[in-house]
């Protein structure tokens, strides 16, 4: 396919995002970056950084280092590094569903997006719970978050969720929906022709036989049986306490999480630098950095821009594989 066209959205513009962009703008690229976002904050970032910054025109979009195609979208209020602004969130919001929308109309092969501060953009009068689930409304699919480093892939089958509402959030359409799209997402995304997806049990020790809770019994299990026997290299339900295990993980493509904080704390832990965060299931590949806006380090210059790095190639990567299929006429 053509060298992949990807639309870059820097997030909250008080936070390091700005200038991780500016310092994404400077690498040799096998692929073009057209960023969403407010051209005074990015000049700014570039200053204090001490970096080239030259901002052309959408249709000068070009894998130039120090150049970065921009589609300008002003922010209300001037940008105080490390200080958030909620008048500036309409921005923030403006721009992620416009490069979104340049993806599902095919002006792009993706998008890159930086990290974005919940709290500011509600403050500014927008309800807001997450780029997530933002974009999967926006492009009306069901959708599957996973956050991946070169030593494992976990997708979640819950989100954001009070622990207490996660046992209740686990049906056995829910799961399956999720098994489907992730396992869909792993041949497609990732090129790999018969994944093999652990599924985690939610309670300790995966229930220990019903003594310990019976999802695993009532929903996990039967939805795991039906499933592998469509074909599916599903393993589980396993007890979350050793499914993290090097010598199992070797034997996994995916890890399929229960909830937030059961399996992503372990893939932060095993690499947090060069983590990103997925949205599997929409028509375009979402790849986003693996942290926060990070205000306590916003325009110091030290903020560290391997996951933006890691989150451009790999969404580079998922194009150019999407492209391929589409070439060969594979669904």
């Amino acid at each position: 396919m053509p060298i992949p066209r990807l639309a870059l959205v820097p997030g909250e513009p008080a936070g390091v995002g700005p200038e991780l962009c500016v310092r994404l703008a400077q690498q040799p690229r096998d692929y073009t970056l057209t960023a969403f976002g407010d051209a005074d904050t990015l000049r700014a970032a570039a200053h204090l950084l001490g970096l080239p910054l030259r901002l052309v025109p959408p249709d000068q979009a070009s894998a130039e280092p120090g150049t970065l195609a921009l589609v300008d979208w002003a922010n209300a209020a001037a940008v105080d590094f490390g200080q958030p602004d909620p008048r500036n969130a309409p921005a923030v919001i403006g721009a992620l569903r416009a490069a979104a929308d340049g993806c599902l109309r095919g002006d792009f092969d993706g998008v890159v997006t930086g990290p974005v501060n919940k709290a500011t953009i509600n403050e500014g009068g927008i309800p807001y719970t997450g780029t997530t689930e933002l974009l999967a409304e926006q492009a009306d699919c069901d959708v599957v978050m996973m956050l991946a480093n070169d030593i494992v892939r976990v997708a979640l089958a819950t989100t954001h969720l009070p622990l207490r509402a996660v046992a209740d959030a686990i049906t056995p359409a829910a799961l399956e929906r999720v098994l489907r799209i992730t396992h869909a997402a792993m041949r497609h995304d990732f090129g790999l022709a018969d994944p093999v997806i652990a599924v985690l049990g939610l309670n300790p020790h995966a229930g220990e036989a019903g003594h310990l809770g019976r999802e695993e019994i009532e929903v996990i299990e039967p939805v795991v049986a039906a499933l592998r026997a469509e074909g599916m290299q599903l393993v589980g339900p396993l007890a979350a306490d050793t499914a993290f295990l090097p010598g199992k993980l070797r034997g996994f493509d995916a890890v399929l999480a229960m909830y937030h904080d059961q399996g992503l704390p372990v893939l932060k832990y095993s690499g947090f630098e060069r983590a990103v965060n997925l949205t599997l299931g929409l028509p375009y590949p979402r790849v986003a950095v693996d942290h926060g806006t990070a205000f306590d380090l916003a325009g110091s210059g030290r903020a560290d821009p391997s996951s933006l790095f890691a989150a451009a190639e790999t969404c580079a990567r998922i194009a150019r594989l999407r492209g391929s299929h589409r070439g060969r006429g594979v669904g």
